[in-house]
């Protein structure tokens, strides 16, 4: 039976199954009234009419399969309870996210009762979130229960404005590849004198026409909360929210919020942690996981540093910080919050860590630690490489896929037979995050130290 479970688990997991809920024959135990009037509809949240303990109990076990089956670690070692921590929670469940992207489209979602209703020109656009399964068509979304009360402000002015039609504003077509509006993108900081949020909306547009954009400029600035207005150009006909261009409408240009007692500016294309609150969870996980002694004396090599915030987190206790990041813009600004902070003591350099080659690690002196947070893919198999030869006495790995993470700290601690490659690392813990309740996707902390 467990075997069984755990291929459906990973048929799901790796292959995008779409279902439809035809009848309820008796309801589930776990099952609650999900307070989101899209959540039927819409893929963000999939599991938000399911108790929140539950959620953490199927996350907590799918973890724990993960390690088995595809970690090769075995529940009948004494040792693997020890190994396996219990999920942390999160304590706050809703409003948690500090960043939402919203589509425009030409084609709005409708669900299979509504079908027959016959929608055209304006009455076909919408803005929101993509139905699941669809690249090119728009659930309507006028509040989400994910984001900040001043952002679902911000979306509802939006909401009220956009379509009429003395605006002029037209919704990019994804087929034709035609019209203006792309994105909307809300982030929420927080202003570091008052404690209160700060806002920035970016418009992502096909063109630059800031003469487009200005009575909705207008209307959105007058919300208390918005202290930058962006506009993003993307003339690509791809997906992207990311432009070619950036213009500022109004206001600053970046946001600002707290971490680990760090400041950190925002801007409208900068990775940041998208749950602020459970951030500072997470990144004393790790600190905790790293261990450093406190006496300036370690150095440490942060891997997929993105913006520096975990390796300026954790440069007060060290002797150096290395970092390493693919995106130029991300290592730009972990260049300015280094400043921004005063923290002279990390060296961030650009690099594709998935194309590295035997000139890597000339640059920076053998860690004591070694911080690894790569993307969902995992590592590519020339970084496990290369961290078997450099022997860190200390591995914290952090993902936001328990699947690759689990085969990577297979092939850290056991190694690749068929390759000849030798494992050289002792697993000591791997803990679980709830990073973004209501949804599927899990966070893990895990601690590997040489053998």
């Amino acid at each position: 039976m467990e075997s069984w479970c755990f291929i459906n688990y990973m048929m799901f997991y790796f292959v995008n199954i779409q279902v439809t809920k035809l009848k309820t024959l008796s309801p589930h135990r776990d099952l609650v009234d999900a307070p989101c009037a899209y959540a039927s509809y819409c893929g963000g949240c999939k599991t938000q009419n399911l108790s929140y303990e539950a959620q953490l109990r199927a996350k907590e076990q799918q973890v724990r399969e993960l390690v088995i089956h595809v970690g090769k670690f075995s529940d009948k070692n004494p040792d693997f309870e020890c190994i396996m921590k219990p999920i942390v929670p999160c304590d706050v469940q809703f409003h948690y996210r500090n960043k939402m992207e919203f589509s425009f489209g030409t084609q709005k979602w409708l669900p299979k009762e509504l079908l027959h209703e016959k929608l055209d020109g304006i009455d076909n656009y919408a803005l929101g979130l993509h139905a699941p399964g669809y690249f090119d068509k728009i659930l309507n979304v006028d509040k989400c229960l994910l984001q900040s009360e001043p952002a679902n402000k911000i979306l509802a002015t939006v909401q009220d404005n956009w379509k009429d039609p003395e605006l002029g504003l037209s919704p990019y077509n994804v087929h034709s590849h035609t019209g203006f509006l792309k994105h909307l993108v809300l982030r929420t900081g927080r202003d570091m004198k008052t404690d209160l949020p700060e806002l920035m909306v970016n418009f992502v547009t096909s063109s630059y026409k800031p003469e487009m954009l200005k009575p909705l400029v207008e209307k959105i600035s007058a919300i208390p909360e918005v202290v930058s207005i962006m506009n993003n150009v993307n003339t690509s006909v791809g997906n992207t929210s990311v432009g070619e261009e950036e213009y500022t409408l109004y206001g600053k240009s970046t946001i600002t919020e707290s971490l680990r007692g760090l400041t950190f500016q925002i801007s409208a294309n900068s990775f940041f942690q998208t749950n602020t609150h459970q951030a500072e969870v997470l990144y004393k996980l790790i600190e905790d996981c790293a261990g450093l002694r406190g006496d300036a004396s370690e150095i440490v090599l942060d891997l997929f540093c993105g913006t520096g915030t975990i390796g300026l987190t954790l440069a007060k206790k060290a002797k150096h910080v290395y970092g390493y990041e693919v995106v130029a813009q991300a290592v730009a600004d972990a260049h300015r919050n280094a400043k921004l902070n005063g923290i002279s003591n990390t060296t961030f350099l650009q690099g594709d860590l998935n194309k590295i080659d035997e000139n890597f690690g000339k640059h920076f002196p053998k860690p004591d630690i070694v911080i690894s947070d790569p993307n969902r893919p995992g590592m590519h198999m020339k970084l496990i490489k290369f961290l078997l030869k450099l022997k860190a006495p200390k591995i914290v790995y952090v993902s936001c896929n328990p699947a690759t993470c689990a085969r990577d700290i297979d092939y850290l601690c056991h190694g690749v037979m068929e390759q000849n490659i030798k494992g050289c690392y002792k697993l000591k813990s791997i803990q679980p995050v709830d990073m973004f309740p209501h949804t599927p996707h899990i966070e893990c902390v895990c601690l590997l130290e040489l053998c």
